[in-house]
């Protein structure tokens, strides 16, 4: 197995991203090609200790930077770090792609050069969710801002196969983000996509509300990503904010401050739960090859951890698992049973 990382990517790159390959290997079985401008990866690479057999430099002289045009980045810049890993993943050379670079141009790209998958009509970013049981899924997280019922169908079923097969949850449950808790409640997006996943064979639970998901309330969490994204980014704000109130606050009084050294092992393991960089990346579900997406101000931390969920994407073959399942008549079905109207819309 190979897994391909763009070297060039990301706000701390080529350094983070070397220095996380490095540490990765350690903690994989999978060889790793980093793609990118060799000069730089390669004086990055000659302070660190590394199996020369197992990690791999494949040149690209070109870099898309953040504030470039996604699909013209793409179609312009065919030399790019990102572009020529899109190519090797699409050709085999590698197993999966790993970016922490531009997002929008990871999603293009990933369209415009892996494909989607044959009977898919939207892919969608994939992200796990930490909650007070463990983890969900939530699915889009960011990467379509508008939606049909049928869409939010097929995220429900690459959530569901990414919440089995990778996080290893049993028969997950699946419930529609939305303002109210009743069937008949919120947009035309969600009151038409309910019937779609109630009659399918989902362990489908409803709706749910925004409140509810740090309680864990389902498995996998399914909306459109213009919301998806709200959530996710509220998300890391309150945790934020909360974090820098509570040290705010032990810091106030000798006897708060002897509290907080006290509790410290507790605030640790919750850090340690609620930080992205511990499970680093969000897979772009829904092209003919695993795209990772990492944070762009990922750390080496972040890079490894994510590196190693993708090792594990791989191995579940989730690619494959949602090819069989949208190859499913029941999905057909279900782009029917949508309302005439949301169709057309």
């Amino acid at each position: 197995m190979r897994i391909g990382i763009d070297a060039m990517g990301g706000d701390h790159a080529p350094e983070a991203v070397v220095k996380g390959a490095v540490e990765a290997l350690s903690m994989i079985s999978a060889d790793l090609v980093l793609i990118g401008m060799e000069d730089q990866i390669k004086a990055q690479l000659a302070s660190l200790k590394y199996d020369a057999n197992r990690l791999i430099i494949h040149h690209a002289s070109e870099v898309i930077e953040n504030e470039d045009k996604p699909v013209r980045a793409i179609k312009s810049k065919k030399d790019a770090s990102m572009v020529v890993g899109f190519e090797m993943l699409k050709n085999g050379s590698i197993d999966a792609l790993l970016s922490a670079g531009n997002t929008g141009a990871l999603l293009a790209g990933g369209l415009l050069k892996v494909g989607r998958i044959k009977g898919l009509d939207r892919p969608a970013l994939c992200l796990p969710y930490p909650t007070s049981k463990g983890f969900s899924v939530l699915i889009d997280a960011g990467s379509n801002a508008d939606c049909k019922p049928h869409n939010l169908y097929e995220f429900a079923v690459m959530g569901t196969i990414y919440a089995r097969d990778v996080l290893g949850i049993e028969n997950p449950t699946v419930g529609i983000a939305n303002i109210g808790t009743e069937e008949g409640k919120g947009n035309i997006l969600v009151v038409d996509a309910y019937p779609i996943l109630k009659a399918s064979d989902l362990n489908f639970i409803g709706n749910i509300e925004a409140r509810d998901i740090p309680d864990g309330v389902c498995d996998v969490i399914v909306c459109d990503g213009f919301t998806g994204n709200i959530i996710l980014k509220l998300s890391e704000g309150v945790a934020s904010s909360f974090s820098g109130m509570l040290k705010a606050q032990l810091m106030k009084t000798k006897k708060n401050m002897l509290l907080g050294m006290l509790l410290k092992g507790v605030f640790t393991e919750l850090k340690k739960k609620l930080d992205y960089t511990e499970y680093g990346g969000a897979p772009f579900l829904g092209t003919e090859g695993l795209i990772v997406k990492a944070h762009g101000s990922s750390n080496a931390k972040a890079i490894k951890n994510a590196i190693r969920y993708a090792e594990v994407c791989v191995k579940s073959q989730v690619v494959e698992r949602i090819r069989e399942e949208l190859g499913r008549k029941d999905l057909e079905a279900a782009r029917q049973s949508a309302s005439p109207e949301t169709q057309e819309s």
